[in-house]
């Protein structure tokens, strides 16, 4: 057995596997020697279906791990959960000798040359299946010193949980958010406070594919435009001037070499997305790029169901602002321009426009770029 860790060294450890859960496992070891019990772990119990899940432990042949969970978690006699923080061992949870004739003990404990278990819960939430650390002191009853070294335990091992459960919930947050911004059909750039790029999407990657009017040089953003570049540089320098010009809706214009016209606009990061992964972001800020087009097929339905248009309105409006005015739409639909006037009037009076050019705008504002 090794060398009982010195307590303050143990708490330190402790909180070390709260920040990175890989570590629970050698702290585990270092319990077990500092509570000087035969075997030690951290399980899961579900008072109602009785079944248990060992996570972490040392000192118990894996055969038997498999067999409680398999089969004699159902008897242990952990059936009700004591309250949180109290140690309990066999004798405090059953009769002692009604305990030593069930199947537990004969079959499961008794053949590893064991007789007693103890367990503390480490989680006061409201979880189903809480964490409990769940000790065998040996040939022995659990003796009042092993229970004292248990019982200081507690509020450290319960913090350190609890810390494992915030950053797990941060980074499932996290990586639920950046899966929807990969999916994005506008490009995604994170940056650094020198616009390298941290993080890109699937769509900003096509754009910087292309090496138009955005690129990367050797891991930097560049646009083509020098007064577009220059923006970045200004914007990125620090996460207040994102927030500042995200705050103030700021924009910046791109132009491709066929002359089409896209829109950057500065986003600023929040902390889920700055502090959501195991180590801390370095981007500062975002753009979000996309062309800037009217995308009828992303407005006409929002536009159908806010102003109840029929079908035919809905094909009338959607000609006139992708391609043109009545004569071109009755060409389009192959309808006569009396029955497109009529349609449009009809259309006109349902959003509350008067112009074309107000219908055009007003499809604009329903437009997203963030869709198809």
């Amino acid at each position: 057995m090794p060398r009982p860790p010195k307590h303050s060294e143990l708490i330190e450890s402790i909180y070390d596997a709260g920040l990175n859960p890989k570590l629970w496992d050698d702290v585990v070891v270092m319990l077990n020697a500092f509570i000087g019990s035969r075997a030690c772990g951290l399980i899961s119990k579900d008072p109602v279906s009785k079944n248990g899940a060992t996570h972490h432990y040392c000192g118990v042949d894996p055969h038997y791990i498999r067999l409680y969970s398999e089969t004699y978690a159902q008897y242990d006699p952990l059936a009700r959960l004591p309250r949180y923080g109290e140690v309990r061992n066999i004798p405090d949870l059953v009769n002692f000798d009604e305990y030593r004739r069930g199947r537990f003990y004969q079959e499961w404990l008794r053949p590893q040359g064991c007789v007693d278990v103890a367990n503390v819960v480490l989680e006061q939430s409201k979880s189903s299946c809480p964490i409990l650390l769940t000790v065998i002191p040996g040939k022995e009853m659990l003796n009042a010193e092993k229970r004292a070294r248990m019982q200081m335990l507690v509020p450290h091992a319960s913090r350190a949980l609890m810390i494992n459960r915030a950053i797990e919930r941060k980074q499932q947050r996290a990586i639920a958010l950046a899966d929807v911004v990969d999916r994005l059909n506008a490009g995604v750039i994170l940056l650094d406070a020198s616009c390298h790029i941290v993080h890109s999407n699937p769509a900003a990657e096509t754009i910087l594919a292309a090496d138009d009017f955005l690129r990367s040089v050797s891991g930097r953003l560049m646009a083509r435009s020098s007064e577009a570049n220059q923006a970045l540089r200004d914007i990125f320098r620090d996460a207040g001037e994102v927030a500042v010009a995200a705050a103030s809706g700021q924009k910046i214009p791109l132009i491709s070499h066929d002359g089409s016209y896209y829109v950057a606009q500065v986003i600023a990061l929040p902390s889920l997305l700055r502090d959501g992964a195991a180590e801390r972001s370095s981007a500062v800020g975002a753009l979000f790029v996309w062309k800037a087009e009217l995308d009828g097929r992303s407005c006409t339905g929002l536009l159908d169901r806010t102003f109840a248009l029929t079908p035919a309105e809905l094909k009338v409006l959607q000609s006139i602002v992708e391609v043109g005015g009545v004569p071109e739409t009755a060409v389009a639909l192959g309808i006569a321009e009396t029955t497109v006037k009529t349609h449009l009037h009809r259309v006109f009076a349902k959003t509350g426009v008067s112009r074309q050019a107000d219908l055009v705008k007003l499809a604009a504002g329903f437009s997203n770029p963030l869709v198809h």
